[in-house]
C-alpha cells in the first residue's frame, strides 16, 4: 500500500483536495488534526510543551492556550523548531499506528510542513497543491478572522511553493480558474496504475 503525501501552503486548499480522494475510497491521515488532538491526550508531550512554554501553554481548564503558544513560535524560529521537535515524532507514530489498520491500494498523508518537516522521504510519492499567494492570503483571512500581517507571518515559516515543486513528484492547481475535480481523477488514475504494475 503506497503512501502518498500532500502539501500546500497555508490556504492553498489541500483539505478541499483531501476530501475528494476521501469520496474515491482513499484513506486520508490529517496529520495536522491529529496533532492538534495529541496535544491534549498525549500526556507527555503535555508536560513537554508546559516545561518548554511554561504553565501559560495549557488554561486552567486544561485547554491548550493556542494565541499564546503561535505568538511565542511565529516570532521565533528556534522555539518554532522546539515545538514541531517536540510534536512530530508524537504525530510520526500515530501516523504508523494508523497506517497499519488501513486497506486499499495507497493511502494519504496530509500534512503542512511535509517538506520542512522531511516526512515526504517516507512517502512513495509527493503532491503539492498550489495556489496564488494572493488568493490564498485572502482565503486564510476570511476562514480564519485574522490580518494579512497574521496570515504572512504564518506563510513565512513554510517553504515557497518554488521550493515545494522541486520537491514534489505531482501538482494540483487549486486557483479557482482551473477545475479541480478533472485534476484529482486524472492523478487518482495515475496513482492506480502505480499500484496494478507487476
Amino acid at each position: 500500500m503506497l503512501k502518498i503525501g500532500i502539501t500546500g501552503g497555508i490556504g492553498s486548499g489541500k483539505t478541499t483536495v483531501c476530501k475528494l480522494f476521501e469520496l474515491l475510497s482513499i484513506p486520508v491521515f490529517y496529520a495536522d488534526e491529529v496533532a492538534k488532538n495529541i496535544m491534549y491526550t498525549d500526556e507527555k508531550l503535555k508536560q513537554n510543551l508546559i516545561q518548554r512554554f511554561s504553565a501559560n501553554a495549557y488554561d486552567s481548564k486544561g485547554q491548550l492556550n493556542r494565541r499564546y503558544i503561535a505568538d511565542i513560535v511565529f516570532n521565533d524560529a528556534e522555539e518554532l523548531k522546539a515545538l514541531n521537535g517536540l510534536v512530530h515524532p508524537a504525530v510520526f507514530s500515530a501516523f504508523d499506528n494508523w497506517y497499519r489498520m488501513q486497506s486499499g491500494p495507497y493511502i494519504i498523508k496530509e500534512a503542512a510542513l511535509l517538506f520542512e518537516s522531511e516526512s515526504y522521504k517516507k512517502c512513495d510519492y509527493n503532491i503539492l497543491v498550489s495556489a496564488p499567494n494572493l488568493l490564498k492570503l485572502n482565503r486564510v483571512m476570511e476562514r480564519d478572522h485574522v490580518s494579512a500581517h497574521e496570515v504572512e507571518l504564518r506563510m513565512a515559516k513554510q517553504f515557497t511553493d518554488e521550493q515545494k515543486q522541486k520537491l514534489a513528484d505531482f501538482m494540483l492547481v487549486n486557483d479557482e480558474s482551473q477545475l479541480l475535480i478533472p485534476q484529482v481523477l486524472n492523478l487518482h488514475k495515475k496513482l492506480s496504475a502505480f499500484i496494478t504494475k507487476p
